[in-house]
């Protein structure tokens, strides 16, 4: 990995990057100069480049477009510095955790905030929506731009801004059209030294064709394959209906966990419709996407619909807006991935695919087909937005605006599994077959069945009420002004019925369940989930100004202030009256441009802007909804079957105050040889006070957790952006883009004197998440092993290596460093671009690595001849007060002691094994496109016609030491307990596609 981040950073260093790409993106004025771009910011407020006083980054959609992705998430990544997107849902829906320049809060929420055409929206809608409506994304890094939303934009803003129609009065019709196929890739490697069975005498049986291979065992703990047995065809499974066995050949399987996915085949198809005038406009977008996923059987079906327009009457301007999204999913569990981990190289899964769970090849695991076909998820995604947004102008100076937005969003969940009864079989070879050990007797361990259906509602009020000013106060200066109010009220309720067991099978309805779970049992179910029954109202109310001042054109002050009331931090005082205290959030900004303050025009600098700011707003998302009063618990089990109310013991401190984050921030932008060469470059720093999190109180308390304010952080971090045109000819234009980022936030201390604060913890094997003082968030900590001076392990008389009292830290998740390059060549119409990113360090807990330890998978259980024992490789013994060399196998010399080792508690269960090198380099993008030259058009209906071949993530190189045990990106959670991948998590994926794009 050394080379590799040698010939990256020399890359950086030699070609530089790409800064921000506003110089492409137009919104109301076309110019050629940067500072002259005009950008809509927070609130939808627009402002020229030159008079932005934070960072933001703007990708145009022709860059969100390059690599066909299907959603808009997809598409930013590798694409903006300072964006890092986690998949915590591999499956065929996916869905991304989004965050800016790290994270600033312990337990409370750090994505971006998403705002869709100036509304609020959230993640899921922006991860739907199809990247050719998009006409910008604006990613407000600096906080001081984000300022305006107040609590919401406090971990910066996605704005993204859909296309409006033409001011063409002539119809427009733009028709596009893709197909893509994606297979999985980067399958963990295993050892394919030793094949399938089990060490234990009990199994010992020439009809199996040798000692300790055992034909329905899902570990690697059998003969070697260039033993006696290699070659041969051996029975392999639990027996088949009616008896007997599939027979495989004893040796490793070529890529053997691939063999169960499949060519997962997408297709999508589009419609745009434009037309306007010089005080009108309209616009309409159809979309359609089928994605059959890599795991047979899923299929997700999305229909996306948009409508725009707008009419300015006088001095009346009224723009409205409908979007409606249906979203529909089957997929199976995720939970197949984990038997299907459990395989041995020694079989080839297809050869089951109708064996169901009785015939599998192994008695201790469920078969993945079964599973595809008896254990299904479906759910249904129904999304409606109306927006309506008026303007009237008073006079050239003074207007008035109102944005309102009402958003329904429905989601339909029904899961179900047949369930399966473990069945006694008996082979053909007769009773030395029914071995006691085997479980159930050649049958399978009891699927059970169950049925949960849960419905989510949501309703969202938005709006926006704004007076606008533009004055000038002299020749020489301007002040705009901007004074509004934001209302913001929703209501979200969640419905679930269900439970385990059923009478008939197949037959999903609430009246076919024979174990109803009850109404508020908050244990995870069957089917992983829990029975989510609420209703929460939120509301949010705030008062602000924006207040931007020019001097000439080059230099620019912006100031804003928003005092703002959430319902978060509502509590009912002593007469049960609610109050709500309001909170000031509020920011201040610079910009001066050289550059046009002096002549520089002798100079190699064309371009140069400063741009200091400071930032002070709050975090409210740590103390829950509700959780400032005492409310009642609805308890479960024994005795407490009757419905009745239990004080809550989780208690919040009704004084409670929001997490206070001030941010520094230094942003310049600078462009070279009329920008041949640009540089944008950003430092900052972020000090979180108050932090909110939970404290563990006194058991004599009676209460089981207590939150408040605990403690302080501290972020800091820089980014810097180049670009580079080094060739631009009339036929020819390369244009080379990229960044170098760093973000690190430290836990400075913690009010109650406690080191650390977990967010997520498992107990076997002792490993979590955690925020530890001095150390940056978040870190990972578990138990780890003793080590001597020279970091040996150590062992004692019997070769067991001794592990430390408590738990240690052994990584942050976060990475060290970000690079991302973006290329582009372009020679008349035939354009070849690409996007790679590389990061560096961070680390993640592998639950993959741990399973395959227990199967005997991992290739260091084959390291050493397992005849003979395993010796901790490099460890010690300390003897007579000194560490010696060990010599001595764990546990004992012999199989035995291996299968010991690797199975129990001295390797699987140490937290410090599971930790894996975070490290990565990925090509997301790379794409081949033409677009037909006019001439061949010009007798036709078509305005223009393009082409386009494109691949996303087909290259994807990881650290040493992750074996693909998992994709350094993915996540178990969406929440701040990140850095653990689970066995739930496909393996990454990589897509090749077509795409055809017509305007006529």
């Amino acid at each position: 990995m050394k080379k590799l981040t040698t010939s990256v950073l020399a890359v950086v260093l030699t070609s530089s990057f790409a800064m921000v790409s506003a110089q492409r993106v137009k919104d109301t004025i076309k110019t050629q100069n940067i500072g002259e771009v005009i950008i809509t910011g927070a609130l939808g407020i627009k402002k020229k480049s030159d008079a932005i006083t934070n960072a933001q980054q703007i990708v145009g959609t022709k860059e969100l477009n390059q690599g066909s992705a299907p959603g808009v998430t997809q598409a930013l990544q590798g694409k903006v510095s300072g964006l890092q997107i986690s998949n915590t849902n591999s499956a065929v829906d996916p869905s991304y955790k989004i965050i800016l320049r790290g994270s600033k809060s312990i337990t409370g929420n750090n994505q971006a905030l998403v705002v869709i055409d100036n509304v609020i929206s959230d993640a899921a809608i922006l991860n739907a929506l199809p990247p050719e409506i998009i006409e910008n994304v604006n990613v407000i890094k600096g906080l001081q731009g984000a300022a305006l939303y107040g609590s919401q934009g406090v971990n910066g803003v996605i704005l993204v801004n859909t296309k409006r129609g033409t001011k063409s009065e002539k119809i427009q019709f733009n028709l596009t059209s893709s197909v893509e196929v994606s297979q999985g890739f980067k399958f963990p490697i295993i050892q394919t030294r030793y094949g399938k069975g089990v060490q234990d005498n009990s199994y010992s049986d020439d009809d199996f064709g040798g000692t300790n291979y055992v034909p329905w065992e899902n570990t690697s703990w059998g003969p070697a394959y260039n033993g006696p047995l290699g070659g041969q065809y051996v029975p392999a499974g639990l027996p088949q209906d009616g008896g007997g066995f599939i027979y495989e050949k004893y040796a490793p399987v070529k890529d053997h966990f691939a063999k169960f996915f499949t060519n997962g085949v997408s297709f999508q198809n589009g419609l745009s419709v434009n037309v306007g005038g010089p005080d009108s406009y309209a616009f309409m977008s159809i979309n359609r996407l089928e994605n059959n996923f890599v795991v047979e059987g899923d299929q997700l079906k999305q229909n996306s619909f948009l409508f725009k327009a707008g009419k300015k009457l006088g001095k009346l301007r009224v723009d409205g807006q409908f979007n409606f999204l249906s979203r529909v999913v089957d997929k199976t569990d995720s939970g197949l991935y984990d038997d299907l981990l459990q395989m041995p190289s020694t079989n080839d899964i297809r050869k089951y695919r109708n064996s169901g769970i009785p015939g599998y090849l192994t008695a201790y695991s469920t078969n993945p087909y079964w599973t595809i076909e008896h254990a299904r998820f479906n759910s249904t995604k129904e999304y409606l937005s109306g927006l309506l947004s008026v303007e009237y102008e008073f006079n050239k100076n003074i207007s008035l605006s109102y944005t309102g937005n009402l958003s329904l969003n429905k989601v339909e969940q029904n899961n179900h599994n047949d369930g399966s009864t473990g069945i006694i079989k008996y082979s053909n070879t007769g009773v030395p077959f029914l071995d006691a050990n085997t479980l159930n007797a050649f049958g399978s361990p009891d699927v059970t069945a169950y049925f949960y259906n849960r419905t989510y509602n949501d309703r969202k009020y938005y709006g926006d009420l704004m007076l606008n000013f533009n004055y000038d106060l002299t020749s020489d200066i301007n002040m705009k002004l901007n004074l509004g109010n934001n209302i913001q009220d929703s209501q979200s309720t969640a419905r679930t019925f269900g439970g385990s067991g059923l009478y008939v099978p197949g037959w999903y309805n609430y009246n076919n369940v024979s174990n109803p779970a009850l109404y508020a049992d908050t244990t995870v179910k069957e089917d992983g989930g829990t029975m989510d029954n609420y209703t929460v109202n939120n509301r949010l109310i705030a008062g602000y100004a924006n207040l931007d001042l020019a001097y000439k054109d080059y230099l620019f002050v912006n100031g804003t202030f928003r005092y703002e009331k959430s319902s978060q931090l509502s509590f009912n005082d002593q007469n049960g009256k609610a109050s709500t205290k309001p909170y000031p959030y509020y920011s201040a900004g610079i910009s001066f441009v050289p550059t046009k303050a002096f002549d520089l025009s002798n100079t190699f600098i064309n371009y140069l802007k400063i741009a200091p700011s400071y930032t002070r707003v709050g975090n409210v998302s740590g103390a829950t909804t509700y959780a400032l009063n005492a409310t009642g618990t609805i308890p479960t089990g024994y005795p407490a079957n009757i419905p009745s109310y239990i004080l809550n013991t989780a208690f919040t401190n009704p004084d409670i105050r929001p997490e206070y984050v001030n941010t520094a921030d230094l942003n310049v932008i600078a462009g070279f040889f009329k920008d041949r060469i640009t540089i944008d470059a950003s430092i900052y720093q972020s000090t979180t006070e108050d932090l909110i999190s939970n404290i563990v109180p006194s058991s004599a308390s009676g209460l089981t957790a207590y939150r408040d304010n605990i403690g302080k952080s501290q972020m800091k971090g820089y980014e810097v952006n180049v670009g580079l045109v080094p060739i631009k000819t009339q036929d020819f234009t390369w244009n080379l883009n990229g960044f170098y980022s760093s973000s690190k936030t430290k836990l400075v201390e913690l009010n109650s004197g406690a080191e650390r604060v977990a967010l997520l913890t498992y107990t076997t094997p002792s490993i979590g998440i955690a925020g530890v003082v001095g150390e940056d968030f978040y870190s990972i900590v578990g138990t780890s092993y003793r080590r001597d001076p020279n970091g040996n392990i150590v062992v004692n008389a019997s070769g067991v290596p001794l592990q430390n009292s408590g738990t240690s830290i052994l990584g942050s998740v976060n990475p060290d460093y970000t690079i991302g390059i973006n290329t582009a060549f372009k020679y008349k119409g035939l354009t070849l671009s690409a996007v790679a990113e590389y990061r560096k360090g961070g680390k993640f807990v592998s639950f993959t690595k741990r399973l395959l330890a227990f199967t005997g998978g991992l290739e260091e259980t084959a390291d050493q001849d397992r005849s003979g024992g395993y010796i901790v490789p490099n460890s010690v013994q300390f003897i007579n007060g000194n560490y010696v060399a060990n010599t001595t196998a764990a546990y004992s010399p012999d199989y035995g002691g291996v299968t010991t080792f690797w199975t129990g508690s001295a390797f699987r269960n140490v937290g410090e094994n599971l930790v894996v090198d975070a490290t990565f380099f990925k090509v997301r993008e790379i794409a081949l496109s033409y677009d037909l030259p006019k001439s061949v058009l010009s007798s036709t209906f078509l305005n223009n016609i393009s082409v386009s071949l494109y691949a996303r993530n087909p290259i994807a190189i990881y650290a040493k030491s992750n074996r693909n045990f998992g994709d350094p990106e993915s996540s178990t959670t969406s929440g701040n307990g990140g850095g653990i991948a689970d066995t739930s998590q496909y393996p990454t994926t990589r897509t090749f596609g077509f795409k055809i794009n017509a305007n006529f």
